[in-house]
């Protein structure tokens, strides 16, 4: 796949829509922490056909509990998904920017 302007306009939003998924599934685990008989969630990426960028789903663990170190860990690393694609839409923006002044 070319990775164009347009491709990354919609890569990047669809980057952060599963990083937060994956955020707001770890919290609800962690508030879940002391439910008996709780079956943790967890979020399935696969890629998005045609359009580029990321499908997300949420899943449900087939056992029950609730694993508060991985859940920690699958917090900060959506977080830092979430920031990663942040910046690739503002240099895109910014990159933008600047071919349109060159051009203008």
């Amino acid at each position: 796949m070319i990775i164009t302007m347009s491709t990354l306009s919609s890569i990047a939003p669809s980057g952060m829509h599963a990083a937060q998924m994956r955020l707001d599934s770890a919290a609800h685990n962690i508030a879940n922490l002391g439910t008996q008989g709780f079956h943790s969630q967890g979020v399935a990426l696969s890629e998005a056909p045609g359009q580029g960028g990321v499908q997300a789903q949420v899943t449900r663990s087939t056992t029950e509990g609730v694993s508060l170190e991985r859940n920690i860990v699958e917090s900060l690393s959506a977080s830092y998904a979430f920031k990663a694609n942040a910046l690739v839409i503002k240099n895109g923006n910014a990159t933008i920017g600047s071919l349109l002044d060159t051009f203008a």
